[in-house]
């Protein structure tokens, strides 16, 4: 049970009493939360910090000084966020001005189907709006999606890790669900996307690579993601590799990518070599704990995504490469890419590559589904 006293849970609270009218003052928070001042002013600092509440003008004495009114900040609404892994969603409030306003995880099973999923996502929304917006309304969906989406249709098509999944049409159904503008699309493009903007608009092309449970890429291009035909590019996931040992892949082929270089072919190796690995989270536990069995899979593993990576480096020549998702994380991971890039690359296409992990992190597609639901909904900050 969560602790009413924690800070999360006092913000909540006080975000709820100044949504309702119960509080406007510090010392209206201070007599309802039953908390010291110096706690009450902590949480007020913080909200003002981020931006969600305002500071203007003063109440009615009641003996002392004039009290500071405080009010939430009338954003104009929120845009719902939520990228979907294998084992998880991640859960966020973007502003109108771009702003990533919450964010939490929710543990959920993509093989239950959409049904199940979509409920459960429902749901944190509701809480985090309830917690961290409250009284704003819902502008826009944006839903990342761990499989090939047919954009701008929002159109599972062929997605080998979610059973139940294919051919699903996302977007109709948040659409009808929530009756406000939609936009679904790939994780590793949202990611993308997310990454150009909180690196800056002078990052110039950037391959993208999102490397967790599966792999994923996304080429951005003059600010732009490259979708393709049918928006199902960036399936690098797939791309056939040497040394893949022919291991038998999720779309029915043999030596893609992913039988070696992701985070479920390395959980699948360790848990195959008696260590007690099942997840992608299970092996970066044991790479951060140093384990050598676990660090020789890890830099192995990073070198094949090199390997994948070259001829695209090699034929785009980008200004950068950079990978994001759970397994970025791993500095060796990282830096067995970016060492056989150096070796498997022409010189002219090395000269002035940037190789890096993402500096979005984690939140990466929040951030970009926040920028595509909004151009999608054409909704300009106040």
């Amino acid at each position: 049970m969560s602790d009413p006293s924690s800070p999360a849970n006092l913000r909540e609270q006080a975000l709820s009493l100044l949504a309702s009218g119960e509080a406007t003052s510090r010392a209206d928070l201070v007599e309802t939360l039953q908390v010291a001042p110096s706690t009450v002013s902590s949480v007020v600092r913080r909200l003002l910090e981020e931006g969600a509440i305002l500071e203007e003008g003063v109440g009615r004495s009641t003996g002392g000084r004039r009290p500071r009114i405080l009010r939430l900040r009338d954003m104009g609404g929120v845009f719902a966020v939520s990228e979907l892994g294998a084992r998880h969603a991640r859960i966020g409030l973007c502003s109108p001005d771009g702003r990533l306003l919450a964010a939490e995880e929710e543990a959920i099973d993509i093989a239950s189907g959409p049904a199940e999923v979509f409920d459960a996502v429902a749901q944190a929304f509701g809480r985090l709006r309830s917690a961290a917006a409250p009284g704003q309304a819902m502008l826009g969906i944006g839903m990342a999606l761990p499989g090939p989406v047919e954009f701008p249709l929002g159109r599972l098509i062929g997605p080998a890790r979610m059973p139940g999944w294919s051919g699903f049409d996302a977007h109709a159904h948040l659409r009808e669900r929530f009756g406000v503008p939609v936009v679904v699309d790939n994780d590793a493009k949202a990611a993308a996307m997310g990454e150009h903007i909180v690196r800056g608009r002078d990052t110039g092309d950037m391959i993208y690579v999102k490397a967790g449970t599966g792999i994923g890429g996304c080429l951005v291009s003059g600010g732009q993601i490259y979708r393709g035909g049918r928006g199902l590019s960036g399936d690098v996931t797939h791309v056939r590799v040497a040394d893949s040992g022919e291991r038998e892949c999720s779309c029915g082929s043999r030596g893609c990518l992913e039988t070696v270089a992701s985070g479920a072919a390395l959980a699948r190796q360790l848990e195959e070599r008696g260590l007690p690995v099942t997840t992608t989270r299970d092996v970066i536990a044991a790479s951060v704990n140093a384990e050598p069995s676990v660090v020789t899979m890890v830099r192995h593993a990073g070198g094949l995504l090199g390997v994948a990576l070259s001829g695209l480096v090699n034929f785009l020549n980008p200004d950068a490469v950079v990978i994001g998702g759970a397994l970025s994380s791993l500095d060796v991971y990282v830096a067995a890419a970016r060492s056989m890039l150096y070796e498997r690359c022409l010189p002219s296409m090395t000269q002035s590559l940037s190789i890096e992990a993402s500096v979005a992190g984690p939140d990466a597609a929040l951030f970009g589904l926040g920028h595509l639901v909004r151009a999608s909904a054409d909704v300009r900050p106040s």
